[in-house]
């Protein structure tokens, strides 16, 4: 399995550069996450319905774009984690690929979908893991370290 790389992220720096990507994703989805009202038939009635419907998925879908994107093509960094100096390598120090860059998003967001439990569990295992990676990192094969 070898080695990590040296100077791992540390778990508070870690947890401040992603707690501001998620602001900055918050930011930029909230135009598409408006809510609008279809018409739906309701027999009860004999007629149509207004329903409200959520735009959330764009809103999903940026999110992962931004994680994806930049984690595959900006040397392992998000925004947040430019700013605290840490960045994504591959568990042996190499640059990671736009392939393991989607795993970790694909992960980090499939746990997510399980009502938060899931996002606990992954984000918590970096505090028992002695290579501090999250449930995300080792589905990926990936590290945070120091940039």
């Amino acid at each position: 399995m070898g080695l990590p790389p040296p100077g791992l992220a540390g778990r508070w720096r870690r947890l401040f550069a992603g707690v501001l990507d998620l602001l900055i994703v918050n930011v930029a989805v909230g135009p598409f996450t408006w809510t609008s009202w279809s018409p739906v038939w309701d027999g009860s009635r004999d007629g149509t319905q207004p329903y409200p419907v959520e735009h959330t998925f764009v809103a999903g879908l940026v999110a992962f774009l931004y994680f994806w994107l930049l984690h595959a093509f900006w040397n392992g960094q998000t925004l947040g984690k430019k700013l605290f100096g840490l960045r994504v390598v591959s568990e042996f120090g190499g640059r990671i690929g736009v392939g393991q860059a989607a795993v970790r998003q694909a992960v980090f967001t499939a746990l997510g979908w399980l009502c938060c439990v899931g996002s606990l569990v992954d984000l918590g295992w970096i505090l028992f893991d002695p290579r501090k990676q999250a449930v995300h990192d080792k589905a990926a094969r990936t590290v945070v370290v120091n940039a």
